[in-house]
């Protein structure tokens, strides 16, 4: 393809992929408020981010592996329609329940897009040449991550914090007609499809219940109890039968005869704490900019961005770099070491720290995660044959979310906990300042004994300094435990295998292997040749007969 008929088949897709970030960023900064305006504590706040993380997890590889066996392009159409539809619906809830459902739904469209965007550009742009492409992939990923929660504060502040839920509707009506129009992929050969349902099945009962204990363990029973030896055993036993079925059936959801590959099973290991970096840092900073700063929701917005612009700016140059040279491994190992670096800087944080610092902080991890997140699909599909590639793509962007949904959902137990217990430990402050303050004081106390999360910026000050201390030393302590495991990450790009990036594009290299198939192996064909040879050597060489009569 042309540079050109590349930028026009990118059309849509970029479109898709605003989409898909608009509406998940869009309400990031709103969170406190929406939970605040719902009645929900910080029980519900996890789980507002878990159900559409678990929803993703799960669909994900599912995705993933129908996008081998069927129409990508209708597929991505169909993701961007689910995951939208559900996110104007989501605008009208009434309780957190109903908020939580819709995000549910809003994660099953999420999983297509981020398994599909990926497994499309493998279609159409090279492993080599994909880095010339990545500057454009940034300005989406800019304006979605970036533009999202400046654009749900302010919409916020000025109307409605539902209407957040409706600004990406436009937007998907755009994607879908440009993807019908100007996304061109090379036909797949027909063959006859098979369907693991109940791979499907297993997979989605065994990582819920498995995901659903952690979310709720601590807070709802006791992690040593008969509710999460039920809810562990299931999870156990849902996933060694997944396991067993994976190895029977023709065309399994996950194949594990992947993990025979050093690169993907590598890959894997660095992508579950990725998972829990990016997907823990975009959670917890918004609490720590408006429950720790005082910041309103599109204050919230402008505070993050330096992580985002370290993301944005570092990844594009990465791209760059990898495109031109066809030198990885380097440049994610500096990555990787940059996420360690950062989180254990924000790891030392508190509600009154030098926002200078808190800015280089982040733009640190933010830079560390836009040299290696991507990069990990790309050497993944550079490193799998053709017909693997929609389920390896899936397969990383599986284990990410996975290691995402249990990092937030384990590390927002543990805030929870550390928070009621700084608050505890200043009791009788807090109950001195609430005194003072006569019935507005017993007010505020009734708000924070019902666990509600508070709307800190509205608070007096007095009260309010207690909360953000509590909740500055509580993000902090997060960030601080989940940094030991980027170690994890470093090691595992460390003994990946340096593998060269391929210049040809998904259709390319599945052509090329046929032919190699077809005319058979190198030694092969040098049997053939000497055979040849040896056979024309008799045919022109006179015999015994022919030499006498010449005689």
């Amino acid at each position: 393809m042309t540079h050109r008929q590349v930028m026009q088949s990118l059309t849509g897709l970029l479109m898709g992929m605003f989409v898909s970030i608009l509406a998940g960023t869009v309400v990031s900064t709103s969170l406190p408020v929406i939970l605040s305006d719902l009645h929900g504590g910080q029980t519900a706040y996890t789980w507002v981010v878990t159900a559409t993380l678990l929803a993703t997890t799960v669909s994900t590889p599912i995705w993933g592996k129908l996008a081998d066996l069927t129409n990508r392009k209708l597929l991505l159409q169909l993701s961007l329609v689910i995951f939208v539809l559900a996110s104007a619906i989501a605008g009208f809830s009434q309780d957190t329940s109903m908020l939580i459902t819709m995000r549910v739904f809003q994660g099953l469209g999420a999983g297509g897009l981020t398994a599909l965007t990926q497994i499309v550009m493998a279609d159409i742009i090279s492993p080599r040449e994909r880095g010339k492409y990545m500057g454009l992939f940034g300005a989406v990923m800019a304006l979605g991550t970036v533009g999202g929660p400046l654009i749900g504060g302010f919409i916020t502040d000025a109307i409605n914090w539902r209407w957040n839920f409706f600004v990406a509707l436009p937007f998907a009506v755009v994607a879908i007609i440009l993807i019908q129009k100007t996304l061109h992929l090379p036909a797949q050969a027909k063959r006859k499809v098979s369907i693991d349902y109940v791979g499907i099945v297993l997979l989605s009962a065994g990582v819920s219940l498995l995901l659903i204990w952690v979310s709720l363990a601590g807070n709802q029973f006791e992690w040593a109890s008969a509710s999460s030896f039920l809810m562990v055993g299931g999870a156990v036993v849902a996933l060694i039968a997944f396991v067993f079925v994976e190895l029977k059936v023709s065309e399994p959801i996950l194949p594990l005869t992947m993990f025979k590959n050093r690169t993907f099973t590598l890959s894997v290991v660095a992508s579950i704490s990725v998972g829990v970096s990016m997907f823990g840092t975009s959670v917890f900073l918004a609490q720590y900019m408006q429950l720790a700063r005082g910041a309103n929701a599109t204050q919230s917005g402008l505070m993050t961005i330096p992580m985002m612009a370290g993301l944005l700016i570092i990844s594009t140059i990465a791209g760059a770099l990898i495109s031109k040279h066809g030198k990885w491994k380097a440049i994610m190992v500096i990555g990787s070491v940059l996420q360690l670096v950062g989180l254990f800087m924000l790891g030392t944080i508190h509600f009154n720290t030098n926002f200078i610092l808190v800015s280089l902080y982040m733009f640190i991890l933010g830079a560390g995660l836009g040299m290696v997140m991507q990069n990990l699909v790309l050497i993944v599909q550079n490193a799998v044959t053709p017909k693997e590639i929609g389920v390896a793509s899936s397969g990383i962007a599986f284990f990410r979310s996975l290691g995402g949904t249990i990092g937030v959902s384990v590390l927002g137990a543990l805030m929870g906990t550390k928070v009621a217990d700084l608050i505890g430990s200043k009791a009788a402050e807090m109950q001195s300042a609430l005194a003072a303050l006569g019935e507005k004081g017993q007010a505020i106390g009734a708000a924070l004994a019902s666990g509600n999360i508070p709307a800190v910026h509205t608070l007096p000050d007095s009260v309010r300094v207690i909360i953000e201390s509590a909740y500055g030393d509580a993000v902090a302590h997060v960030f601080f435990v989940a940094a030991p495991l980027s170690i994890l990450t470093i090691l595992a790009i460390v003994f990946l295998p340096n593998l060269e990036l391929s210049n040809q594009t998904r259709d390319q290299r599945a052509k090329s292997d046929s032919e190699a198939t077809s005319q058979g192996s190198p030694l092969e064909e040098a049997e053939h040749i000497l055979v040849d040879v040896s056979e024309a050597s008799v045919a022109v060489t006179p015999g015994a007969e022919e030499l006498t009569a010449r005689r």
